[in-house]
C-alpha cells in the first residue's frame, strides 16, 4: 500500500472557504491600510489628531493697543486729579481712547476699558505733566519701532499713532 501525500496545487484555502482568508485578500486589505493610513492626514483625517496645536503667536498690535488704554487711563486719573487741565488733556486722552478702540476693531476685540492709572493722584501739576510727557514719549518710540517692522496695510495707522504720540509729547511741554 502506497500512502501518498496530497499536494496543494493553486489554491491554499479548500474550495468552500470553510475558514480562513486567502493571501491575496490579506495583501489586498494591508495595502488598503497602508494606502488610508498616508491619505488620511492628506485629507485632515488623521486619526492622531488630538487638537493639541500651538496657540497662535500674538498680535504685534497687541502691546500698541495695550499702551493706547494705559495711556488713555493715565490722562483720565491726571484730569480727575487736576480738572484744570481739561484743556490740555481731554483731546490727548480721547485720541488715546480712539487709537485703543481702532487697534481693537482691527485686532477683532472688544475694546477694554482700563482702570484709571493711580500714579498720577495727589502730585503737583508739573510732576504730573513731566509723568505723562515721559509716558508718551516711551509709547512714542515703541510705535514708531513697530512702525518700521508692521506689515504695509498696518503701517499707516501705527505711523499716525506715532505721530499722534510724538504730538502729544509737545503739547505736554
Amino acid at each position: 500500500m502506497v500512502l501518498t501525500c496530497p499536494v496543494a496545487r493553486g489554491r491554499t484555502t479548500p474550495h468552500g472557504r470553510e475558514f480562513g482568508y486567502s493571501r491575496r485578500n490579506l495583501l489586498r486589505a494591508g495595502v488598503l491600510l497602508a494606502l488610508g493610513g498616508v491619505a488620511a492626514p492628506l485629507t485632515g483625517c488623521d486619526p492622531f489628531d488630538r487638537g493639541d496645536d500651538p496657540d497662535p503667536a500674538p498680535d504685534p498690535l497687541e502691546p500698541l493697543a495695550a499702551e493706547a488704554r494705559e495711556l488713555a487711563a493715565r490722562h483720565r486719573a491726571a484730569l480727575a486729579a487736576d480738572p484744570g487741565l481739561a484743556g490740555l488733556l481731554t483731546p490727548i486722552a480721547e485720541a488715546h481712547e480712539a487709537h485703543a478702540a481702532e487697534l481693537a476693531r482691527l485686532l477683532g476685540r472688544a475694546t477694554p476699558t482700563a482702570a484709571p492709572s493711580p500714579d498720577a493722584t495727589g502730585a503737583g501739576r508739573a510732576s504730573t505733566l513731566a509723568g505723562l510727557r515721559e509716558a508718551e514719549q516711551g509709547a512714542r518710540r515703541s510705535a514708531a519701532k513697530l512702525c518700521a517692522e508692521a506689515p504695509a496695510e498696518r503701517a499707516a495707522l501705527v505711523g499716525s499713532i506715532a505721530a499722534a504720540r510724538a504730538t502729544h509729547v509737545e503739547a505736554l511741554k
